[in-house]
């Protein structure tokens, strides 16, 4: 979190968390509208949890090695 940051966050919260995604953005948003020391708060914890990923890098589904079924075959072979 850098200076330019967190003085932002200040000044005007939701471009402070312009880059962090469209959730960020309307929540902090909202928080603002309620309060100008909510969305302060609001934007300065977004601000600080932005190390970790919201969402995983690869979000695609783990299929075991066969998948789809080939050659006729069931994925349930009793």
């Amino acid at each position: 979190m850098s200076c330019f940051r967190v003085l932002l966050s200040i000044i005007f919260p939701p471009l402070a968390v312009l880059d962090k995604g469209c959730g960020s953005v309307l929540i902090v948003t909202i928080l603002t509208c309620a309060g100008w020391i909510p969305g302060v708060i609001g934007a300065l914890v977004i601000l600080n949890n932005s190390n970790k990923p919201s969402v995983p890098y690869n979000n695609q589904p783990q299929y075991p090695v066969n998948y789809p079924p080939q050659n006729n075959q069931t994925r349930c072979q009793y």
